[in-house]
This record gives structure tokens, sequence and C-alpha cells, in this order.
């Protein structure tokens, strides 16, 4: 793509924050400690997780790139970013998270194969740009389309990046027509994060969001847009995402048995107490973050003390003041809610969250149940330990 190119090496690199836990160093996957992922609502840019598959694209002029869009339909056009900067702009808050947060956890169970994510592989942004339903219309596609006249069914997102998965190819993945063309669905072509045009780490100069759905489909570095009859044949989405049973191994996988990913399920984790904790004082405010995908919101997140035997309801907000309400217009559907309990230990304890979302779904208790060989989407109970005192734990 003119403007835009993909390095073959690691040699041209973005800064990074120093304070970010490196899981990978090349390709770059970092994430935040965890505790700052409670500090703000809005997650600094710094301070979000870094998800790559290769080196990060370089802009060399921004005047000439442009997005092709292309496939089933009748009008293909390429645009600038003049172009898609001329259409409404839109604001929307989403919480992306990878679809492998939390897989440390699960390989302490049985060996899994994939990038070792803690909890903070998740963060909250406010996004700003096109909606793909504006953008879709340039081309002939009405808003809430199925289909397109030519058999178009799927919108695949195509970056410039360089993936050994794809043998050097580019990273993509795909979502319904239907959702790309529903403007109640928030899907942006996003040029800005916080308020700041993207950076290089997190797409810039173009990236798909996707809000309620694994990050995995909100491809980066934009190339091309391509309406398809069926879904990306692309190794994101059919070699990997992917939700398979505890008995399925290498040896035994079949790929094409599961769907890919998409909404994320319900999820919670207690960001102010590390794995283990030794402290001076038993009474601790324990808090957190809680999500559910396809912008379903938070009705309770529950807190125990003593594993899971009891719970004390924790309170829930957004924005500080602002009392939160699942599924209220004031509050942000495709953004996580905090979480936050005041509790006393007297000796030792294991500390638990445990979030339902507003369609009653709610957190499975045991990893060993939702174990998979990819570690993907563990939405487990989280679980931290803590003793009161100067012993040893």
């Amino acid at each position: 793509m003119p403007g835009l190119k993909a390095p073959s090496d690691y040699s041209q690199e973005p800064p990074r924050h120093p304070s970010l836990r490196i899981n990978s160093k090349e390709p770059f996957n970092a994430e935040p400690p965890r505790s700052a992922l409670v500090s703000s609502y809005v997650t600094p840019v710094d301070f979000f997780y870094k998800r790559n598959h290769g080196p990060i694209p370089i802009v060399d002029d921004l005047q000439i790139y442009r997005v092709s869009i292309k496939g089933l339909i009748e009008n293909p056009k390429e645009l600038s970013m003049s172009d898609i900067w001329k259409l409404p702009k839109y604001m929307v808050t989403a919480t992306l998270q990878c679809a492998g947060n939390r897989r440390t956890a699960m390989s302490k169970t049985r060996t899994v194969k994939g990038v070792g994510w803690d909890i903070a592989a998740l963060g909250n942004a406010v996004w700003c740009g096109a909606k793909l339903a504006d953008v879709l219309e340039l081309v002939g596609i009405s808003k809430l389309s199925s289909i397109t006249q030519a058999g178009g069914k799927h919108v695949e997102f195509v970056s410039i990046d360089k993936c050994k998965e794809e043998k050097g190819g580019p990273y993509k993945a795909s979502i319904p027509l239907i959702q790309a063309t529903n403007p109640e669905a928030d899907v942006l072509l996003a040029y800005e994060m916080n308020g700041e045009p993207l950076n290089r780490d997190h797409g810039y100069p173009l990236r798909a969001v996707v809000p309620g759905v694994i990050g995995a489909r909100s491809v980066k570095w934009l190339d091309s847009i391509n309406i398809i009859a069926e879904e990306c044949q692309g190794f994101f989405m059919q070699k990997d995402y992917k939700m398979f049973p505890p008995s399925v191994n290498w040896d035994n996988i079949d790929w094409s048995s599961r769907r890919p990913l998409m909404d994320f399920p319900v999820q919670s984790a207690i960001c102010s107490l590390e794995d283990t904790n030794v402290l001076k004082d038993g009474k601790i405010t324990v808090k957190g973050y809680a999500v559910s995908g396809g912008g379903r919101g938070i009705e309770r997140v529950d807190v125990s003390i003593d594993g899971g035997k009891t719970w004390v309801e924790a309170s829930r907000y957004q924005k500080a003041g602002v009392p939160y309400i699942a599924d209220d217009s004031h509050s942000d559907k495709w953004a996580w809610v905090f979480f936050e309990a005041n509790v006393e230990v007297l000796h030792t304890a294991e500390i638990v969250s445990k979030a339902v979302d507003v369609a009653a779904n709610v957190q499975p208790e045991r990893v060993e149940e939702i174990w998979n060989l990819r570690g993907v989407l563990n939405t487990s109970w989280h679980r931290v330990h803590v003793r009161v005192g100067h012993s040893n734990m």
C-alpha cells in the first residue's frame, strides 16, 4: 500500500513504557501492571496492552495512503484519510480484550500454547473515527444489509503487517456484513485513541474497532476491506482463536469443527492485589474490572474472602461519582465496569471475584472446566491469596 509499509525486521520498533510487562519481545507483546488498570477508567495509551504478530508498520507518506474497499460490490473505491475524515466522526468508549487474557493461570492446570498473559491483556479507550456502516454506504451497501447483490455476506479487514503464521502475509479477520452495516454495533474505522491520533502500536493511521468482540477482530494498519461470500479464511480465523473442549489435544484437533470466536464471555479480575500478598492490615479494599461481550452490561460482581463459600456484592461504577446502571443510556455499553468491595481478613484468605452480566451469564468456578489447548477465554473465577502478618506464604 502506498504510504504505509511493513518492515521485515524489528529494527524500527516504536518506544514503549518501561513499566510494561513484556511477554514476547519479537513480536512485541506486553501488558501493564494489573494495578495500573484500575487507576483510570480510560486506559492511558502507554498502558494499553500491546498485541502484535510482526514488526510494526511505518507510515512514510500519509498523503498517498489509501485503504481499498473491494470484492463482491459494484462500486469499489480507494479512500484516502481525507475521505474518511469527511465522514461523520463518532466517539465510542470500548474495551478491547485479547482472547488470551489470563492464559498464564490456565497454563498452570495443563500446558497451553500461546503468549503468557496475566490479567491485563485488555484496556478501555475512547476511539474516534467513521462508522463502518457509513463507509460501506460509499460503495453502495445500505445500512442493515446482510448480503450484497453480488453475494457478499462478510467484511474482511486486511492489514499491511507481515505475520509468520500467514507465511509472511498480512494479518486478516472478518465480521458478518449485518454487523458491519448496523450503526448500533458501533464498528469504527478509527483514527484517534483517547483524543490523539493512533500511535504506531495501536494501528496508525487507520484500524478497525469492533466493540464487544475479541480483540483479534479489530484489525490494525488497514490496507484493504474486502466484501466476501464466506468468512475470512486467514490463519487467525480458521487455525486460531477457537475454543475447544478439554478433551481435544494437538493430535486430535479438527479446526473446522469450531466457529471463530467473536463476542467475549463475561469476565472479571481483581487488580488491587497480586496473586499472593502479605499485608500488615487485614482491612482490604478489593478493586478490579468486570466486562462482558456483545454490549451486555454487568448486573453484579460478587466478592468472597473464603474461596467462594460466602459472598458480598461489590459496588460498581464506570465514572467516579456516577452510579452505574447496566444498559442505561448514560452507561458505556461497550466498556468495562470497575468494582470495589471493603473486606476484612483476620489471618489468611482466598479472595475471589465473580461477575454476572445482564443476560445472567456468570463466570465458571473452575478453570479446569474450560481448559483448552490454546488457552483462550479463561473467564473462571479470579482468585488471589492474602496472609495478614509477616509470615511467608
